[in-house]
């Protein structure tokens, strides 16, 4: 009798700890199927049982601060005054109420002492680089680039840039941006529509003389010409500009702190209100709010 309550004792022992080792076994297996499928190694890993840190979010959709590099509408050129920059307008970094730009959006007070305005009117792509340099030094989250519609708008469509060069262009001005600022975000704003441009303007006498005087003449040169050779020209032109958009979505697409619009500003159809009164051809003040809302959209949209 004694003999078997001692075996009796010693067999319910025996199968508490199995239900124990099972239960344990169960939790642990539970815990790491819920660590595989989120940031801890595979079993292989080193790290096996003990969570990792999360990575950092790939979009900050609230960056504290603004640098903008580009060309001409970036300077917010005749959008105030006729053959002039206007930067206070400008879509990127201005500071008038009317244009409500994207870093007076984004930062509201404290844009004024925390977004830096590097475009240049008549920059081309090759001259992005150099622009990337210099805002970089200002150490922004967030640099905005405009660039490209110089390089389609030369005096002949022969001499527009060819898009190989476009190409290693940008990725020259993005790796030099990676080198200087490796966590800088990057927002790249699609070349307008520069045909709907040339037909939104062609019927201004003021504009039309004003475009003689050099504003992209590989689109708007003889403006009222529509013979074959002058619509080939222009439809070369047209084609150059969407491959040059198509260039600037595969680069950024391979950067992981890079975003673009979209095409959102080709897309956008820019009216009378929307361009210079001077030019028929620059954002006006009005056009250059229209960026700036395409921009912010871009911008804070959490799954673009």
């Amino acid at each position: 009798m004694g003999q078997g309550t001692d075996r009796g004792t010693r067999d319910r022992r025996r199968r508490s700890r199995t239900v124990l080792a099972v239960l344990t076994a169960a939790v642990l297996g539970v815990a790491g199927c819920d660590a595989a499928g989120g940031d801890s190694p595979g079993a292989s890993g080193t790290g096996a049982g003990r969570p990792s840190p999360k990575p950092s979010p790939a979009w900050d959709t609230s960056p504290g601060s603004v640098a903008a590099v580009g060309d001409s509408i970036t300077r917010g050129f005749d959008a105030c005054a006729i053959l002039s920059d206007c930067p206070e307008v400008s879509w990127a970094t201005g500071s008038s109420a009317e244009v409500d730009s994207l870093a007076v959006r984004l930062l509201g007070r404290k844009a004024a002492g925390h977004s830096w305005n590097y475009a240049v009117t008549g920059a081309r792509m090759a001259d992005l680089t150099g622009q990337v340099r210099r805002a970089a030094a200002r150490k922004p989250e967030l640099v905005t680039v405009m660039a490209g519609a110089n390089d389609a708008c030369r005096t002949t469509a022969d001499a527009m840039t060819p898009v190989a060069d476009f190409r290693a262009q940008f990725e020259d001005a993005l790796r030099t941006l990676r080198r200087e600022l490796p966590g800088a975000q990057v927002f790249v704003a699609s070349i307008p529509d520069l045909k709907r441009l040339w037909s939104e303007g062609r019927n201004d006498p003021l504009g039309k003389q004003v475009w003689k005087l050099g504003i992209c003449p590989s689109m708007l040169a003889d403006a009222d010409a529509v013979d074959p050779a002058a619509t080939l020209r222009r439809n070369t032109v047209q084609d150059r500009v969407e491959d040059y958009n198509e260039v600037l979505r595969e680069v950024c697409a391979k950067d992981r702190k890079c975003r673009t619009d979209g095409g959102a500003v080709h897309a956008f159809r820019f009216g009378t209100g929307q361009l210079s009164q001077w030019d028929w051809f620059h954002p006006s003040v009005n056009g250059q709010a229209r960026l700036a809302e395409i921009a912010y959209r871009a911008v804070t949209a959490e799954n673009p």
